[in-house]
Parts: structure tokens; sequence; C-alpha cells
């Protein structure tokens, strides 16, 4: 009996629980669980065929509409069609006229169940990245708000940076050393922001970037003549799903030459990087 008492005692102090003695001078483990209600469960009722399916990916780019069509139209089996659907996903229009049109493109129903399932979500804005460099040694900017204008359908979305107050605060930007011109060496301040902007309407969008000192512009009819003169306009077409959403903004401005405690916004470059 002593030997089955000492060998439970070091069995329980391996375990690192507490134990306590019975009065029957059995141990008994005090386990870390609460002692109120229990519950159980039987798990060989569990069913593993309603556990959601795990798809092998490709690593090729996903379907779009029209190699869907493309494919269908080829004499494809819907069952092809969707399990390449399946590992590859599909960058198609999934809403009801997208399903319509690849219907009457004779794509088959299944196939269509299969767009709707993995298609990938739609976009609903644009990831932008801006980048103010500042080069040289100034204070304040002569035109003291950048706007960034786009268009959505019936509606201007209006995105405002007030430079001076951007330059104002800690730690906002790094400095860095331009040496592009051996006799100079010109310090360049660059201050990156990162947010996504909102769009509900895809396809061709146009966008205004321009430098203003007026600080409540809400349109870009509110520009003056000189302002809409010195003003970058882009265009890009905007997916409705993709992988990858990114729109990069890059602003550039310099010590004016006369005044040099002011900064002169010199241009900007706008691209967009989709997959």
């Amino acid at each position: 009996m002593i030997a089955q008492l000492l060998a439970a005692t070091l069995a329980l102090t391996s375990s690192q629980a507490p134990v306590s003695v019975s009065g029957r001078g059995s141990p008994q483990v005090n386990l870390p669980f609460p002692s109120g209600d229990v519950q159980t469960y039987n798990i060989i009722q569990w069913d593993p065929n309603q556990l959601p399916r795990i798809y092998e990916r490709s690593d090729q780019l996903p379907l779009t509409d029209e190699e869907l069509t493309k494919l269908s139209q080829a004499g494809f089996e819907p069952a092809q069609l969707v399990k390449m659907i399946e590992e590859r996903r599909c960058a198609c229009d999934a809403s009801a006229d997208g399903l319509i049109r690849l219907k009457k493109a004779g794509v088959d129903k299944d196939v269509l169940a299969a767009v709707s399932r993995h298609g990938l979500a739609p976009n609903r804005g644009l990831n932008l990245l801006v980048t103010l460099d500042f080069t040289g040694e100034s204070r304040n900017a002569r035109e003291a708000f950048l706007y960034f204008f786009v268009d959505d359908g019936d509606i201007t979305r209006v995105f405002t940076a007030n430079i001076p107050e951007l330059l104002r605060r800690r730690n906002s930007h790094e400095t860095t050393v331009d040496r592009s011109d051996i006799l100079v060496a010109r310090t360049v301040r660059r201050v990156q922001l990162a947010g996504q902007v909102p769009l509900r309407t895809y396809g061709k969008h146009n966008v205004l970037v321009v430098a203003s000192a007026s600080p409540t512009l809400t349109h870009p009819s509110q520009l003056t003549a000189q302002e809409l003169s010195r003003s970058q306009r882009y265009t890009f077409d905007y997916p409705r799903a993709s992988l990858q959403n990114v729109c990069r903004l890059t602003a550039g401005y310099r010590r004016d030459a006369v005044l040099a405690y002011k900064w002169n916004f010199e241009g900007s470059r706008f691209e967009c990087e989709w997959n």
C-alpha cells in the first residue's frame, strides 16, 4: 500500500498538478477546471463531410470572364471548368449582370455556380500609397494644400493634405541626401501616407492632382485657371476583382529659386497595379 501511494505521489508530482489525500488515504488531483455544470459531447457522431472542402490552389492567375467564355466555347467540359475555378479561382464579375452575360455566352449552370462560390471578392476601394518628396532646405510650401480628385459615378471624391501641418509632425518623415549633382548635395525629406480610397463604380476613372493655396476646395471646378493649368490628369481602369490592388501617387516639391524659404510643387506621378 505504501509503495502504491509513493508511486502515485511521484506521478502526480511530475505532472505538476496540485494533490490532496482523501479520507481513505488515496491521492486525488485538484485540476484547474470549473466545478459547475458539465456538458458531454459524443465525438463519434461528428461527420467529417460537414467540414468545408480544402482545395489545392494553383500558382496560375485566376481566370477571367473572357477566358472562361473562351474555354467554354472551345468545348471544355463543365466539370473541367469547375475544377479549374476551384484551383485557380476566378476574377470574374459574379454580380447578377455578370452571371447573365456568362449564361448568354453559353457557360454551363454548374460553372456559373462555381463562379459565384469561388470568385474573388469584389474590389471596394483603392489601396493608395502617397509619397511626398521635399528637395532642399525650406520651411513652407507656396501652395499649402495638395488635392487628389477622383470621379466615382455621380460623386467626386476629394482627398487633401495640409503640407505645413504634415511637416510639423514629429517623426513624420525620413531625410536622405540627393547626390545626383556631384557639385551640390541636396537634402530630401520624404513623407509617406497610406490609406484606402473607397470606389463604388468600376471601369474608367479620372484623377486630378493639384496644389492649391485654398483649404476648402470640394470640386475641381473651384480651381483657379493657373492652378488648373499646373494640375496633372490621369486615368485608370478599375477592375471588379483582383488579387492585388494598389495605386501609388508620388508628388515632388523643390525649393524656390527666389524665395528660398518656400517649396514649389513640381509635379506628380500616378500609377496603379492590378493582378
